[in-house]
């Protein structure tokens, strides 16, 4: 069993620059692929950035270049960082983890999630 805690998310200006973290408990941390998806009010939940556990790394072209994801397996924890921030980036923000080396832009194949974190975006 994982248990993923996302923190890090808040109210934001456009253009802001937040981190999320997602801190991960279990020993095998480093063996899961891990994800982070969004959704948004009225719509369906998506990826937006995945990460394997040998580091092959997954970005949604409307984050591609403003985004990062990273992982640190010494700590169990994935980020992601976020840059250049826009109003339609609001959205609650989840972390997923995938007991298989490979991700996914899938979020039925993941197998943990944690509860989410809600990034808002003002304008």
């Amino acid at each position: 069993q994982v248990q993923l805690v996302e923190s890090g998310g808040g109210l934001v200006q456009a253009g802001g620059s937040p981190r999320l973290s997602c801190a991960a408990s279990g020993r095998t941390f480093s063996r899961y692929a891990m994800g982070w998806f969004r959704q948004a009010p009225g719509k369906e939940r998506e990826s937006v950035a995945t990460i394997s556990w040998y580091g092959s790394i997954y970005y949604a072209e409307s984050v591609k270049g403003r985004f990062t994801i990273s992982r640190d397996n010494a700590v169990n924890t994935v980020y992601l960082q976020m840059n250049s921030l826009k109003p339609e980036d609001t959205a609650v923000y989840y972390c997923a983890a995938r007991r298989v080396a490979s991700s996914s832009r899938e979020d039925i194949e993941y197998d943990y999630w944690g509860q989410g974190t809600q990034v808002t975006v003002s304008s």
